[in-house]
């Protein structure tokens, strides 16, 4: 695999060979916007990126286990790649890696209109920034298996991935919740806002977004303290639920 070399042709056919049979197998992705995502559908995805991309090489050599998940708290990163910091001496048969989809990147992949970027490379719909995201985890698990690390700061992974895929960037520009609180609510860090909480109104500055907003609120009897002294208490507030 570190060998391989695609041209650009050759990599939006494969790709596109890809999406068309992923939309054939998937129960839960017919089309290229996607409004439900599973952990069996990152398995078929793999199936097939390792069947026309890499001639089955896992199929026929990899001795150990990959594992797909998807999670609901990665609010920067659209993909991780986790493997045993021990690989390099235990047995083949013993190594398991897992990818982790961030999947409200591809959820939400409408939510603002602007260009969406993923790995230097213009995508036009959420399935085409979810096979980038992938291409660039399945980078990192060559180089867990091949050299026992992985970083895609490092120049052998950009070549990898530049070889393999045309990336040519490590980051993607999809909208984030921060971001799409911002530009839908108006709301932003440092913002005062308002809120109910049992019965009572309670004021506070915005210190976090992501799913929900996290808002420090002042209390002579709250656990946070900060350089001047003040005490705050926090509170998780569902973004529709505040005021400015």
């Amino acid at each position: 695999m570190l060998n391989i070399t695609y041209n650009e042709s050759n990599i939006t056919e494969k790709r596109k060979k890809v999406a068309s049979k992923f939309f054939l197998e998937s129960l839960n992705i017919r089309t290229p916007n996607i409004n439900k995502l599973s952990n069996d559908d990152i398995r078929i995805l793999f199936d097939f990126y390792d069947k026309i991309f890499f001639e089955s090489w896992f199929k026929k050599h990899f001795k150990g286990q990959l594992l797909f998940s998807l999670s609901n708290r990665m609010t920067k990163s659209a993909g991780l790649t986790m493997c045993p910091k021990n690989i390099s001496v235990i047995k083949a048969e013993d190594v398991t890696i897992e990818i982790r989809i961030g999947v409200n990147f591809f959820l939400k992949y409408n939510a603002l209109k602007s260009e969406k970027s993923v790995c230097g490379i213009k995508t036009n719909n959420s399935f085409e920034a979810l096979q980038l995201v992938f291409e660039h985890e399945l980078c990192h698990v060559i180089e867990f298996l091949c050299f026992y690390k992985s970083s895609c700061k490092g120049q052998r992974f950009k070549e990898l991935a530049f070889n393999l895929f045309g990336h040519t960037s490590s980051y993607h520009q999809l909208p984030t919740n921060r971001e799409i609180v911002g530009k839908s609510l108006g709301l932003h860090l440092g913002d005062m806002v308002s809120f109910t909480f049992e019965g009572y109104k309670k004021t506070g500055v915005i210190y976090r977004i992501n799913k929900n907003a996290t808002v420090m609120v002042k209390d002579t009897k709250g656990q946070f303290v900060d350089n001047n002294g003040s005490r705050y208490s926090k509170y998780y507030v569902p973004v529709n639920l505040l005021s400015k």
